[in-house]
């Protein structure tokens, strides 16, 4: 199966409208307090580091740049043609590779895996914004890109996010700045119960081999100066080699 239409095309004017300003973005925060905290939990479990590294739902490719610069093979995906089109323009010197995949679709994931071979796949946020019919589909594309060896990095907002999410959207004074943009077009984070992570990966074939929690770091701040950090649980999911 495929994401519908609605939800594709959600995305596109999302990242059309998107300014390409770096940190602009509700959840475009620097690579040193996302996926630099992200990969000291993943990099543990890496059977074997060489294998290309996927950053499935890429946008426009912040963390996809970092990864780059400590990977020998990076590709960022992402559902929507005009979040790539900022990450290409933000990597002029092409240190990553950039690809249009819908994750909900496993035979495009397999098409990618036939080209790629296994890889490692890093995933921030992706599966609490599709819609509930899409998140199987999700993990089985990525147990198709993962194949034998390669393993993936999942945080995903905590269900308890959803209260700070609400608290901010429902302001007297309305959104914050960078939060709007993502409600005006209808891509309001999902509750997702936190079980149902392991559950669609276990599903899939795959074996979580180890979970925490850690907060979500954004790039918007409260009226009095806090950072907006959501609180988030993170699985490193693979296949059995045992």
């Amino acid at each position: 199966m495929s994401v519908t239409s609605r939800y594709r095309n959600a995305w596109e004017s999302f990242w059309n409208e998107a300014p390409a300003d770096r940190g602009a973005v509700f959840w475009d925060a620097e690579p040193t307090l996302t996926a630099g905290r992200h990969l000291a939990h993943f990099e543990p479990h890496l059977t074997d580091p060489g294998l290309p590294l996927i950053d499935l739902g890429c946008g426009n490719g912040t963390q996809t740049r970092y990864f780059a610069e400590r990977f020998p093979h990076v590709v960022g995906a992402d559902l929507a043609a005009a979040a790539l089109d900022h990450a290409r323009r933000a990597d002029p010197a092409g240190q990553a590779a950039y690809r249009q995949l819908d994750a909900a679709d496993k035979a495009e994931a397999e098409t990618l895996h036939a080209e790629l071979g296994d890889a490692n796949v890093y995933v921030r946020g992706v599966l609490h914004q599709c819609e509930p019919d899409d998140r199987q589909p999700l993990a089985d594309a990525l147990a198709a890109l993962l194949g034998a060896r390669g393993r993936a990095f999942l945080v995903e907002p905590a269900q308890s996010a959803g209260t700070v999410l609400a608290g901010l959207a429902h302001r007297p004074d309305g959104p914050p700045a960078k939060l709007a943009p993502v409600l005006r077009h209808g891509l309001t984070p999902a509750a997702v119960p936190d079980e149902a992570v392991p559950e669609h990966l276990r599903a899939a074939g795959l074996t979580v081999l180890a979970s925490g929690e850690l907060p979500l770091v954004t790039t918007e701040y409260t009226p009095d100066g806090t950072r907006v950090q959501l609180p988030s649980t993170w699985v490193v999911a693979g296949r059995d080699l045992q």
